[in-house]
């Protein structure tokens, strides 16, 4: 048992092709930050985004270019997966998962289709029909993402096609989603995803489209966002010519936020957060391996980060500065093609 605190499991969604056939299995050792093989814990297709049930024994994904979502069962000894089923996602391109807190729903967002819709979880991991869908309304909607807040009362879908962040109400015991407000980010921002700051009042939002991050302030008994912030993520003297965000993550102290960008920058951007006030300020940006960083995601302990690099073929692993939030490059790294999301998971 306690050797098997020093290492974490790593489930890895990939887009799949003649390479990649599903979702990739792997270690990272907390002691030194190297990562295993990475083996095929469950072939499924186009799995571009992955979600825990807060039991640890089911794991669900979108399947992308299926325009669907999957449930598997997890082997507790092995990390293996086993198919359950799959439902319609009522829309294009599912991009975004999650499971709410009391693990009796899956939250997905449709890319292409512009909507979010809700699934209950059956006692045996089983997603069940539809119970909720709401389709955005507008001549460019995008949904990217979606999540509850800590109340379990609300739910935020990020439309980058409306650079808005739609808010529904959310009843868990019956699994439906109700309009109840919209967050406007500044026009051409496109909001991907958000993240929510340990405090439960202040959220995040990257702005693909104009390469920033969006700081907010959260009101959880409205349910209501209040912008503070807008940093770009770009370093001062780089003329921006193209290119795009894919994931904000804050650091599990509060300490820190991090951006990544995309092509042609390929670097993850580290914000600090003031204790008081909350302000950000640029630390600075860490490029080194980072090729079309997808999601990457920071381990509980906060001292490792795992960047997946899409067009890269692996996910490479920087070590965390606790202090300042800076990375600091390793040798580590997996090979997995196509590589777009990691998640966590601690062996038993």
């Amino acid at each position: 048992p306690a050797a098997a605190q020093d290492k974490l499991r790593v489930f890895l969604g990939a887009y799949t092709g003649a390479e990649s056939k599903g979702i990739y299995l792997c270690e990272l050792n907390l002691k030194d930050g190297t990562l295993s093989e990475a083996v095929l814990a469950g072939e499924t297709k186009d799995p571009s985004f992955l979600a825990f049930h807060p039991n640890r024994k089911f794991l669900y994904a979108v399947n992308e270019g299926q325009a669907s979502v999957s449930a598997f069962a997890i082997d507790e000894k092995t990390g293996k997966l086993t198919f359950l089923n799959t439902q319609p996602s009522q829309g294009g391109a599912p991009c975004h998962l999650i499971v709410d807190p009391t693990g009796k729903n899956v939250l997905a967002a449709n890319y292409t289709g512009g909507s979010c819709i809700c699934f209950p979880i059956e006692a045996d991991g089983k997603l069940g029909k539809a119970s909720s869908f709401r389709q955005h309304e507008g001549k460019r909607v995008h949904g990217h993402a979606i999540h509850v807040d800590r109340t379990n009362k609300f739910a935020f879908c990020c439309d980058l096609g409306l650079d808005q962040v739609i808010i529904y109400a959310f009843d868990a015991a019956k699994g439906t989603l109700t309009p109840h407000g919209t967050f406007h980010t500044p026009k051409g921002a496109g909001p991907r995803h958000f993240a929510w700051h340990p405090d439960g009042k202040t959220a995040f939002v990257n702005g693909e489209t104009d390469l920033t991050i969006i700081a907010c302030e959260y009101d959880a008994e409205k349910g209501t966002l209040k912008q503070k912030q807008v940093l770009s993520t770009l370093p001062k003297d780089v003329v921006r010519k193209g290119g795009s965000t894919a994931e904000t993550v804050v650091h599990p102290s509060g300490k820190f936020v991090y951006v990544s960008n995309r092509d042609p920058y390929n670097s993850i951007a580290i914000f600090g957060i003031d204790p008081k006030s909350g302000e950000l300020k640029v630390v600075g940006h860490q490029g080194a391996g980072v090729k079309t960083p997808r999601n990457f995601a920071i381990e509980p302990s906060g001292r490792y980060m795992l960047v997946a690099n899409q067009s890269g073929g692996n996910v490479i692993v920087f070590r965390i500065n606790p202090e300042t939030g800076e990375l600091t490059p390793t040798d580590a790294s997996v090979k997995v093609a196509s590589p777009v999301c990691v998640r966590f998971m601690e062996i038993k």
